[in-house]
């Protein structure tokens, strides 16, 4: 009997190898599973994974980042748009390298977004004890700073010998490809196994596939919730970022077609249908729409597809509101099928929808119901236009004339990018979502500093699509050095960089709470202690432009649409950068059309919390438990 064939290589060698071989199929139609590592070298990875990469060349690109955290967000924003069929890995040093993972991995998992990192780890020998970066840990000599990622990975493991690398890179495969487990996955990676050598199979170099599948309905489940939807008078779908994962666009626009049945869209779900689209009623929660949170508090009937049901979309539980209300949950993760005591319809969005629309054939909402929110959909566009108008060519832009003014420009394949701040309650209650991937908002994390790198990922994925990402003065201080790479990698994007001053959103909260927008200015110190002085001289315009970006300023309405216009063209990454004014200085701008529970001092001293503690309790007594 022949032996047989080996390959001797090291640890990241093999690693790099086999992950050049890795493919994902859905559908017959075959992708490659990672396409790309990111990388920022340090002792931990430079000899061992770097000198792997180096040598790999094109079999598996490499790209250069500026900040690890970003490094994740850049490869979440790539499989994002690559409806998690594709992923990409991020390596990093040990020490503060790996630790800097942790934003960007918890991001990741929440969203349920598939992104690999491979952090260096200390010596799995230990030769030295400890070592440049370690951290001691007097009750426990195996634990390392890599173990911060445990709870905000899916997968984890700490390959301590070369031979456990093949089972643990099959595993990560494995979790990376599952629409139900995906998330971060963590292969801790020891320097000097790294750099170790091993008699790999030939096998574990060959190509495989990953077939991610369509799991149709239970054929019991399905026959109960078509008759919850026939039985129902105020049917609602909520559509969450699983109609996108399972590319169920067409799905639910037939579904809705047939139905009449209205269409409400969280966050991760907003474009699953286009915004012109009769059904559309469109976002739902605390920064819904009027129509869609009116329908919400009047629904017998709750349809979740894809849908996790965080407290912005049911406004801290006191959303739907009607006696007996029923919730029917289509999702591919059990877990999240059984929220709020739903009849489960455990199955892959896609196949669901069709499988539902088989059986209801013939089947539609009243007509009166029909026409109620058609009429109330009318109105709310109404508020949109008013919101958007930009009336004075001369005038200071606000933030939602910014948005009226990208409205007017974009088409079907240009992708918004955000993530945190007061844009995307603004982005959710006004957009007007044209194609499946335009509307691009992380808030499942809703972290701050996720956009620029993120801009930079879809743009890797989908290089012909014009992509913007849409930022706050916070966020931009937050995260700006990726600017570095979009620039060295010839990346075109634009960037829009709205400069108000502070923190808008949480300082908007803060004076709804009590807090009186305590430490949310960009503001120097007065005399009294408080941040009520002059706002800071920070150009921020003069900081991306160091960077090496373009930068367009723009004073007034006329000029930002002339700016905008300029930037959509350019080829290379280009910032256009405007003050603007308050969004309550635009008339028509909506407020929230449903409540967030953010808990208000029980006890104080000072007026505005007590009043703000008499609000709260007046609407946290509308919180039921669906069970």
């Amino acid at each position: 009997m022949n032996a047989p064939t080996t390959r001797r290589l090291t640890v990241a060698q093999a690693l790099v190898e086999f992950l050049a071989h890795q493919y994902t199929e859905r559908d017959g139609r075959r992708h490659r599973l990672i396409n790309a590592c990111w990388g920022i070298f340090g002792h931990g990875n430079v000899a061992g994974l770097g000198q792997a990469l180096l040598e790999s060349g094109e079999a598996l690109p490499y790209l250069q980042g500026r900040n690890e955290q970003a490094m994740v967000h850049a490869a979440v924003g790539y499989a994002r748009q690559c409806d998690r069929l594709c992923a990409q890995a991020v390596t990093t040093s040990i020490g503060p390298g790996a630790t800097n993972l942790v934003t960007g991995a918890a991001l990741a998992t929440v969203n349920r977004l598939p992104v690999l990192l491979l952090p260096g780890d200390i010596f799995a020998t230990r030769p030295a004890d400890p070592v440049l970066q370690q951290l001691e840990v007097p009750y426990a000599g195996d634990v390392s700073v890599n173990d911060a990622l445990r709870p905000v990975s899916r997968y984890f493991d700490r390959v301590t010998r070369p031979e456990a690398l093949i089972p643990a890179a099959l595993q990560a495969m494995r979790v990376l490809a599952d629409p139900v487990d995906t998330g971060a996955v963590t292969l801790a990676l020891p320097q000097d196994v790294q750099a170790e050598a091993y008699d790999w199979p030939e096998e574990f170099f060959a190509d495989r596939v990953w077939r991610v599948a369509r799991p149709a309905p239970d054929a019991d489940a399905l026959a109960e919730a078509v008759r919850l939807i026939r039985d129902a008078r105020r049917p609602l779908v909520i559509a969450g970022g699983g109609v996108h994962h399972s590319e169920a666009e067409d799905a639910l626009r037939a579904f809705a077609d047939a139905t009449g049945i209205p269409v409400a869209s969280t966050q991760a779900g907003k474009g699953s249908l286009r915004h012109d689209h009769p059904a559309d009623v469109g976002g739902i929660g605390h920064t819904g729409t009027a129509t869609a949170d009116a329908l919400g508090r009047e629904a017998d009937l709750v349809i979740g597809v894809g849908t996790r049901y965080t407290d912005f979309t049911t406004a801290s539980s006191t959303l739907f509101a009607a006696p007996g209300v029923r919730f029917l949950n289509l999702n591919i993760a059990p877990f999240d099928s059984h929220k709020l005591g739903a009849t489960a319809l455990v199955a892959d969005a896609r196949a669901g929808l069709d499988a539902l629309g088989k059986e209801l054939a013939g089947h539609r909402v009243a007509k009166e119901y029909e026409a109620g929110y058609t009429a109330a959909k009318a109105e709310w566009e109404r508020r949109v236009d008013a919101a958007y108008d930009t009336g004075d060519d001369s005038a200071r832009p606000s933030q939602t004339q910014v948005l009226g003014l990208l409205d007017a420009l974009v088409d079907d394949t240009d992708v918004l990018i955000n993530a945190a701040g007061s844009l995307p309650g603004d982005l959710h209650k006004l957009w007007r979502a044209r194609s499946r991937r335009q509307y691009h908002l992380e808030y499942g994390y809703s972290c701050m500093g996720y956009e620029i790198p993120a801009a930079i990922g879809v743009r890797l994925a989908a290089p012909d699509r014009p992509v913007w990402a849409l930022v706050g003065d916070g966020t931009y201080l937050m995260n700006p050095t990726e600017i570095v790479t979009a620039v060295q990698e010839g990346l075109a994007f634009t960037l829009v960089l709205l400069q108000n001053h502070g923190y808008a959103s949480i300082g908007g909260l803060s004076e709804q709470t009590g807090g009186e927008r305590f430490g949310t200015a960009y503001r120097f110190r007065a005399g009294d202690g408080t941040y009520t002085g002059a706002p800071l001289p920070v150009d921020l315009a003069a900081n991306a432009a160091s960077l090496g970006m373009h930068v367009i300023r723009a004073a007034t309405v006329g000029e930002l649409r002339a700016a905008l216009a300029e930037a959509r063209g350019a080829k290379r990454p280009t910032c256009v950068y405007v003050e603007t004014e308050t969004a309550d200085t635009v008339p028509g701008a909506p407020e929230a059309q449903a409540w967030w529970d953010v808990p208000v001092a029980e006890t104080a001293t000072r007026p505005a919390a007590l009043a703000a503690r008499q609000a709260y309790d007046r609407q946290a007594a509308g919180r039921r438990r669906h069970l």
